[in-house]
């Protein structure tokens, strides 16, 4: 694999990846191979020299890091930015991963940022120049109280406004944390970051600055469980201040929750004006499930409750506007698949997402699946997709993401610009 991906990444992103234009076939080839590194870099991490990181802006020119919900780096780090994420040639966006022990590495080549995957007992191979994230003009604005918005949402490319408005969860009292989480623990790792209970107001002056800019075009609630289960107030207050400053009746929202025991509560987020609405199931395995996610199972009526809280959202918010979630690498893969196929024929989208180990989470320094246990199972939970006649616009409504099976959608609707993948935009939302 290295050796094809060293031949389709030769050049630099400026170039478009290649110096001759590619045929539509040839970039649809060169993407899903750099498809691959991106789901390698994913499960590896990339290690990095301080002195040649220090040569790059970050936080500045380039985007670093923010920590509204989990640290997905092998180590916390709060004495020193890191790189939020970086374009490999074709155009695949990749998130950064720190992992000190990773073969891949982040070199500072003549100014440039450059991978290069090293081998015990051989040369360094250079994988790609690659090209890090810009950082978005609001990173540097502050609410009228002075908060930097940075400390209140994450912006993507797409038009995405990804708010965490708790960065702790209550089940960590109880001792009923999901074992794969470390929210908890990084709130308390960086707490220089100011992480707090984000305001109805300051959630909504941030996305409005974000849509008056005409780069803010939907907005993801999510956060820890919270004392006495009152996410349902919180959020319609969110909704109700969104629309006062945005003027806006449909501001394309989506709410995270965990699964009521009162179905009632659903039709609510609907009401109060979410597009959409997210329950992460986490795992599909009934036995695993209640193991891996015990506050879950206590809370939320059990397992059974969640699955079918998920097809009763389904019904209200309707079908492609419903998204849930596994975490890839704990179950088997047949069962995973079972549980995409499952709710897909229920109308939800179930995302999958390779496993890290978190820093802080009960399962820190376990190991994720191989890379091609990885590529082999995004692959097929596209196809599962499809073949339920989900759009991307759907999965970006649910997910303003840029997960491998985001990529897939767009690569095999050839979203091209040269030999690039075009990042997709959500359209402009209006009054």
């Amino acid at each position: 694999m290295v050796q094809a991906l060293r031949k389709v990444c030769e050049t630099g992103p400026e170039t478009g990846g290649c110096k001759k234009e590619l045929s539509r076939q040839g970039l649809k080839e060169a993407l899903y191979k750099e498809l691959e590194l991106k789901i390698d870099l994913a499960v590896q991490g990339i290690s990095f020299a301080p002195p040649d990181l220090k040569q790059f802006p970050i936080g500045t020119t380039y985007q670093e890091q923010i920590h509204i919900l989990f640290d997905m780096d092998k180590e916390h780090h709060a004495d020193f930015l890191l790189p939020a994420a970086f374009y490999l040639p074709h155009g695949l966006l990749v998130a950064f991963r720190w992992d000190s022990s990773s073969p891949y590495r982040l070199v500072a080549e003549g100014g440039k940022p450059v991978i290069y995957k090293y081998r015990y007992g051989k040369d360094p191979i250079r994988i790609a120049e690659v090209k890090f994230k810009n950082r978005p003009e609001l990173l540097s604005r502050k609410t009228a109280e002075g908060e930097p918005f940075g400390h209140i949402a994450a912006f993507t490319p797409e038009g995405g406004v990804f708010v965490s408005y708790s960065n702790e969860c209550f089940l960590k009292e109880r001792g009923e944390d999901c074992k794969f989480c470390n929210i908890n623990s990084t709130a308390g790792a960086y707490k220089g970051d100011n992480i707090f209970l984000k305001t109805p107001q300051q959630v909504a002056e941030v996305f409005n600055a974000a849509y008056q800019a005409g780069v803010g075009n939907q907005l993801n609630v999510t956060g820890g469980f919270i004392p006495e289960r009152r996410e349902i107030e919180y959020y319609g207050d969110v909704a109700d201040e969104v629309r006062a400053l945005t003027g806006l009746d449909d501001f394309n929202g989506t709410a995270v929750i965990g699964a009521p025991v009162d179905f009632g509560v659903i039709d609510k987020y609907k009401e109060a004006g979410y597009r959409n609405v997210a329950l992460n199931v986490e795992i599909w395995d009934k036995n695993i499930w209640q193991a891996i996610c015990p506050g879950k199972a206590r809370h939320c009526g059990g397992y059974d409750n969640w699955v079918a809280a998920l097809e009763y959202a389904a019904k209200v918010f309707g079908r492609g506007k419903v998204r849930s979630n596994i975490v890839a690498g704990l179950e088997p893969k047949q069962s995973i698949l079972e549980g995409v196929e499952y709710l897909a024929d229920k109308g939800v989208i179930n995302f999958v997402g390779a496993w890290c180990p978190n820093p802080g989470s009960e399962l820190e320094q376990h190991r994720t699946p191989e890379t091609a246990w990885h590529v082999d199972l995004y692959h097929k939970v596209a196809n599962i997709f499809r073949r339920n006649g989900f759009t991307l616009r759907e999965l970006y409504d649910c997910a303003a993401a840029n997960s491998p099976v985001h990529d897939i959608y767009r690569i095999e609707e050839e979203h091209f610009e040269g030999n690039r993948l075009k990042t997709w935009k959500f359209p402009t939302l209006r009054k």
